[in-house]
C-alpha cells in the first residue's frame, strides 16, 4: 500500500507540469470539447450517457500537419462524430486524411459508419477488423498486424500492437515529432482507482502489454488515456500498479 501511495504521489507531482487549465479548451457542442496540447495535437473529449455510469467522457486525438488532420478514435455515436468532423472541416479548415481506432468498442469507432459515409479512409489492427466483422459492426478499410507507419505531410504517425489489455485488439499511437503517446483505454488516468470496463479485458496479458509499451516509449512527454486527464509516463506506472492490485 505504501508503494502504491508513493507511486501515485510521484505521479501527481509529475502531473503538476500538465495542469489541464493551462491548455486551451474549445467547446464544440454540449457534448464535445477540444483541448489543444501542442501546436499540432488536440485531444477531443466527447460525452455520452452510459448505463450505470451516467454522463461519461471519452478521449480521442487529432493530429494536424500541413492543412490536414488525422483522427484517432471517434465519439461513441455517428451523430456526435458528425459534429466533430464538421468542426474540424468547417471551423479548423482542415481536410481529414484518415482515421485509426484504438480498439473495437463504441468509444473508439462508434462513429465509423459516418466517417465511411463521407469518404474518410480508416486503418485498424487486423484483429479489430475481424472482431468488427464478427459483431456486424462497420469494418475499417485497411488492416495491419504488428505495426503501421502513416505519413501526414512530412510527419510520421506510428501505430503499434503490443498485445491484449483492455481488449484483445487495443493498440497505441506514437507521434514521434511531438513525443506524444495515445494509449487509449489500456492506459488509466491518475485519478482512476480501478480498471473500468474489463468485460473484454485480458487481465493476464495486460500487465505484460503495459510493460512493453513502457519500455518502448521512455521518451514520451505526454501520455493520453482513453478517459480522463492526460499526463506523462506516470500514467503507465499507475496502470501497471492497478493491474497488480
Amino acid at each position: 500500500m505504501k508503494k502504491l501511495l508513493l507511486i501515485i504521489f510521484i505521479g501527481l507531482t509529475q502531473l503538476s507540469g500538465f495542469p489541464q487549465t493551462n491548455y486551451k479548451k474549445i467547446k464544440v457542442s454540449k457534448n464535445i470539447e477540444l483541448l489543444r496540447i501542442s501546436d499540432h495535437v488536440y485531444i477531443h473529449i466527447s460525452y455520452a450517457e452510459l448505463p450505470g455510469f451516467g454522463r461519461f467522457p471519452s478521449n480521442g486525438m487529432i493530429y494536424i500537419n500541413e492543412g490536414k488532420a488525422f483522427l484517432f478514435d471517434t465519439p461513441a455515436t455517428d451523430s456526435l462524430t458528425k459534429i466533430l468532423v464538421s468542426w474540424i472541416i468547417d471551423s479548423m479548415k482542415l481536410k481529414i486524411a484518415g482515421f485509426v481506432p484504438n480498439h473495437w468498442h463504441d468509444d473508439c469507432m462508434g462513429g465509423l459508419r459516418y466517417l465511411q459515409s463521407v469518404g474518410i479512409t480508416s486503418y485498424a489492427n487486423q484483429m479489430t477488423i475481424e472482431i468488427a466483422r464478427t459483431k456486424g459492426l462497420p469494418v475499417p478499410t485497411h488492416g495491419f498486424k504488428d505495426s503501421l507507419s502513416l505519413n501526414l505531410g512530412d510527419k510520421v504517425i506510428d501505430c503499434y500492437y503490443f498485445g491484449p489489455g483492455h481488449t484483445p485488439d487495443n493498440i497505441v499511437v506514437w507521434i514521434p515529432s511531438e513525443k506524444i503517446l495515445f494509449g487509449g483505454c489500456m492506459v488509466k488516468e491518475l485519478n482512476a482507482t480501478g480498471l473500468g470496463n474489463i468485460t473484454d479485458a485480458d487481465l493476464n496479458e495486460w500487465p505484460k502489454t503495459i510493460d512493453k509499451v513502457t519500455d518502448r516509449f521512455k521518451t514520451a512527454k505526454i501520455v493520453i488515456p482513453g478517459h480522463g486527464q492526460f499526463g506523462g509516463l506516470e500514467l503507465l506506472q499507475h496502470t501497471r500498479e492497478l493491474l497488480t492490485k
